[in-house]
């Protein structure tokens, strides 16, 4: 098959291997994928990740054991578990051990022409949702899962660290379940385009200003030492975003002032593709490109570029 590939450099292959679905798995053609901020870190070294990269996708079943899922259009959660393990028990699959991940960790991913996840990461798409719409549930599963994690009351003061593809996800996250976060960042056209959608913006967040939650999708390493200047004593800092670059970290402030810091990852699909399925969160004004999956690597050159959004692939 047709495939973007990672070992050492990204380039394009039209003769990758297809997958082999093993029992209990489907295989998805996929139709359209997203670039994420993991994808680009990957192509850094993050993770010591080889294969084919891309987690974010919506496609369909070509291939099943199970008929429930055959011809269906579906999108699918990452993290593949073991299903043994105590974290499986308890479903959380995504914290297994021995867990493989698209395009992330010991499984080949979505910037092909088809991918193989297990029946039970599959999730089928509602049929009046188009395909460059259910591509960014992963990324909105993830916004949403921040409500899972943290009890947030609709006049906290919220803060969003980043105007990248992360930060304007999580930002319309939080104004679609009507709380009122201020985005920071350093690009002007970006904040503007985010004003654009009902957000409230800043280039730059005053060490005077301080915040009872401050979310980190800065996607830097630095990222972290800004969210600790901005958050009040005994507010939350809830970090979003993975870099390959390790982070300097003096956690004195963070004792003193008595700071909740959560790490927060993966989300459930299914809050995800209810938003998006009412409409509460319209991603499309976020998407700057589509490139054939044979164009991926000039794709891949138009997401490194800080001023877009979302660039995704399309397969067929």
């Amino acid at each position: 098959m047709r495939a973007l590939v990672f070992d050492r450099n990204l380039e394009f292959r039209g003769d990758y291997p297809d997958p082999v679905a093993a029992p209990g798995e489907s295989i998805v053609a996929v139709g359209v994928a997203g670039i994420c901020g993991t994808d680009l870190e990957i192509a850094r070294g993050y993770m010591q990740y080889r294969g084919v990269p891309g987690h974010e996708f919506a496609g369909r079943v070509v291939e099943s054991q199970n008929p429930a899922f055959r011809g269906k259009r579906v999108v699918g959660e990452i993290n593949a578990g073991c299903g043994r393990c105590a974290m499986c028990s308890a479903g959380l699959a995504r914290h297994c051990p021995n867990r493989t991940v698209l395009g992330i960790l010991g499984r080949d991913g979505a910037f092909a022409e088809f991918l193989r996840l297990p029946d039970a990461n599959l999730n089928p798409i509602p049929d009046s949702m188009p395909d460059d719409v259910a591509v960014f549930v992963e990324p909105v599963a993830a916004a949403y899962e921040i409500f899972e994690q943290v009890h947030l009351s609709r006049n906290q003061t919220i803060a969003v660290i980043g105007d990248g593809r992360l930060g304007a996800i999580v930002a319309l996250a939080l104004k679609a379940e009507k709380y009122q976060p201020k985005v920071a960042g350093h690009h002007r056209e970006k904040l503007a385009r985010l004003a654009e959608l009902g957000l409230e913006t800043a280039e730059e967040f005053s060490v005077r200003d301080k915040f009872e939650v401050v979310i980190d999708c800065s996607g830097s390493g630095s990222g972290f030492r800004r969210a600790v200047e901005l958050v009040r004593p005994r507010g939350k800092i809830i970090l979003k975003s993975t870099a390959a670059a390790a982070a300097e970290i003096n956690l004195a402030s963070i004792v003193v002032n008595e700071i909740s810091v959560i790490g927060s990852r993966c989300g459930r699909f299914e809050p995800a593709l209810d938003a998006l399925a009412a409409e509460k969160i319209d991603p499309r004004p976020l998407i700057d490109g589509i490139f054939a999956l044979d164009d991926g690597l000039k794709g891949f050159e138009a997401a490194k570029n800080p001023l877009n959004f979302k660039i995704l692939l399309r397969a067929p």
